[in-house]
């Protein structure tokens, strides 16, 4: 039976959609994983969607489907994609994530691997209080949480500016959104997603042989 990941993400300009699909790439290429891409769904009206140019930016995926909370206890990991929103998660995902109370009190995502990613408008915006913040969440959950090892060498690339960081991978958009990944925070996303895979599938065979 094949391990099963879900890459749920919220993204308002795309950004966090980019590295949503390179972390399931990354993901995908470990062999015997199923990787299913979810959006949390939009609280924004559409009017103010319009106004902010959103809407057009959001196009780019809406053919993803819409996560819901209770089927998050059918994957045996789940890597949590999001914006920053004044050094935290999303106020999209903080909203979904609070849905989660009944999977909580069951103990349905005790022992699957949480892990996590993010945008920012800047290179200091908050990117490690949201990825730490979300581990928070993911911990109280009972979930064993993955980050980014440094055996990861694009981590600790000076040649240009990149986000990335041990918590999770990470991008910039830069003030008017028109920043888009680069080649090295995509790499980072990859790995991620290809070592999150890694673990659950060790974790997996190791129940599955006691």
């Amino acid at each position: 039976m094949a391990t099963k990941i879900q890459v749920v993400f919220y993204s308002m300009y795309s950004h966090v959609y980019r590295l949503a699909e390179a972390v399931a790439e990354g993901a995908r290429g470990v062999g015997d994983i199923e990787v299913e891409l979810l959006q949390v769904p939009e609280l924004v009206p559409d009017d103010m969607l319009e106004k902010s140019g959103a809407k057009a930016a959001r196009a780019l995926f809406a053919h993803i489907p819409v996560a819901q909370p209770a089927r998050l206890a059918e994957a045996d990991a789940i890597i949590i994609g999001t914006p920053t929103r004044f050094g935290n998660m999303a106020g999209q995902m903080r909203n979904f994530l609070d849905q989660t109370g009944g999977l909580w009190m069951s103990g349905a995502l005790v022992g699957k691997v949480g892990s996590a990613f993010c945008s920012t408008a800047s290179q200091h915006g908050g990117q490690e209080t949201t990825l730490t913040s979300t581990h928070t969440t993911l911990l109280h959950l009972g979930m064993v949480v993955v980050g980014v090892p440094y055996a990861e060498q694009r981590l600790l690339s000076m040649s240009e500016i990149s986000g990335g960081t041990p918590y999770g991978a990470t991008t910039m958009a830069g003030g008017d959104g028109s920043r888009q990944p680069t080649d090295n925070e995509l790499g980072i996303a990859r790995y991620q997603g290809e070592h999150v895979a890694r673990v659950t599938k060790a974790l997996v065979k190791g129940r599955s042989a006691g």
